[in-house]
């Protein structure tokens, strides 16, 4: 399911379109290196950006923000899914629903890592990216006037003198100017060299941008300017952009749509002023609870970073991903044999202790100990108050023989995206009035 489209809009085209696009790394192991297993670094996500607008793509360190990112612009290819160019809305419904010959069709056309020849050096040029590090991204050995100025050699757009004066037009646009010219990346401060980063990736007239990340190791006077200069451009060009960021301020500034991600899933989506007046997820809000406005003061005294862990993309949590660390979690949310594991790893002595789990099932298991002690001691943890109240009403049976736990939770589907209002949707099972109180 995609983020609906903003029904304001006048355009009958995006610019780029995600359609269910997966990427897996895979984990090998051992002398012949045999894949034991893949991390899910993007899980499933389907969004549009039409032209003119900024998507904003927040959450976490490590949900798969930068590599949704690299997929997009075409850096990495995709596992599974697509990521479509310059996508019609009649050609967008039939990749929702269609035939197969017309999605075969249409992808032929339009995906991105099917396109060959003029149609790939269109993407190419129309699709350009800002990354977070600005002096890793630079050539420190170049010159700042053959830095700004390969993409127009390569597409042969200018030469010799008419390419020097296309770069300082480039430059003055950012804030720098002529004088700079002849410098390497090196002699220019960080605020400096994104704005050179941003020259470069203006340099073919792009259509969209994606933007990693591109303030956040910036002072916070030098990210202002930075955002009032991509908001000007974004004005006078006609950019679409994809803004990447974990910085919440940032993005209610910036963007027009916000795409909320956890652990490789989309866990929100819809308007940005909508998501910020009302969110319709636990982690949105949780999010916003973690940095409230500076004005604020009472919010600021109550506010609290979100607790425990970030589970492992590797072997994500069934059902809800969130509900291992969600304040409103509900027996329906997904408990399952990894969330007891979980909860031996933090015990002293008594993972140790595991010598086996003989699974049924993600939601049923038996767990065997070297000794009736350890069985002993997880059975009271399970029937403790230390486990979340939702998890044990979750539990279908507990249950001890000797050295053998028996577990046995509610066996539940993982939670889809569901329309939850005007443009918005969110993968919960709560009503979204229930995720505000």
């Amino acid at each position: 399911m995609s983020a609906a489209p903003d029904p304001d809009s006048v355009t009958d085209r995006s610019v780029l379109s995600l359609r269910d696009v997966r990427k897996y790394y895979p984990i090998r192991e051992g002398a012949l290196q045999r894949v034991a297993g893949h991390v899910r670094a993007v899980d499933g996500v389907s969004f549009d950006i039409r032209p003119g607008e900024t998507v904003g793509l927040v959450g976490e360190s490590g949900c798969g923000k930068s590599t949704l990112g690299r997929c997009v612009a075409g850096l990495t290819d995709v596992t599974e899914g697509g990521v479509y160019f310059d996508l019609s809305d009649d050609d967008a419904r039939q990749l929702d629903g269609g035939a197969e010959s017309e999605i075969a069709r249409i992808g032929a056309a339009h995906r991105v890592d099917s396109l060959q020849g003029p149609a790939q050096r269109r993407f190419r040029r129309n699709c350009q990216m800002v990354f977070q590090d600005s002096f890793a991204s630079l050539n420190p050995r170049h010159l700042v006037v053959d830095l700004v100025g390969r993409p127009l050699r390569v597409y042969n757009e200018a030469g010799g003198a008419d390419l020097t004066e296309r770069v300082v037009e480039l430059l003055e646009q950012v804030g720098l100017g002529r004088q700079h010219l002849y410098r390497y990346p090196h002699q220019f401060s960080g605020g400096q060299r994104q704005r050179i980063s941003i020259a470069r990736a203006l340099a073919l007239n792009p259509e969209l941008i994606v933007l990693d990340e591109p303030t956040s190791a910036l002072d916070v006077s030098v990210q202002a300017q930075i955002l009032n200069l991509l908001n000007d451009l974004q004005k006078e060009r006609n950019l679409a952009y994809l803004f990447i960021t974990h910085d919440l301020s940032v993005v209610r500034h910036m963007a027009d749509r916000l795409v909320v991600m956890y652990l490789g899933k989309v866990a929100e989506a819809g308007v940005t002023s909508d998501v910020f007046a009302a969110p319709h997820h636990p982690y949105t809000r949780a999010l916003m609870e973690a940095k409230p406005e500076l004005e604020d003061i009472a919010a600021a005294e109550e506010a609290r970073g979100l607790e425990g862990v970030v589970p492992d993309p590797a072997r994500p949590p069934r059902g809800c991903r969130f509900h291992t660390r969600c304040p409103v979690a509900t027996p329906m949310c997904g408990w399952e044999v990894d969330d007891v594991v979980r909860r031996l790893e933090d015990v002293p002595g008594l993972f140790d202790s595991l010598s086996g789990v003989e699974r049924h099932s993600d939601f049923k298991a038996n767990l065997t100990f070297a000794d009736e002690g350890g069985a002993t001691r997880l059975e009271d943890i399970l029937n403790s108050d230390d486990i979340p109240v939702m998890m044990r009403a979750a539990a279908q049976n507990i249950s001890r023989k000797g050295r053998t736990v028996s577990v046995e939770f509610q066996a539940v589907e993982d939670v889809r995206l569901e329309h939850t209002g005007a443009g918005r949707i969110a993968a919960c099972v709560l009503d979204p009035e229930e995720v505000g109180k």
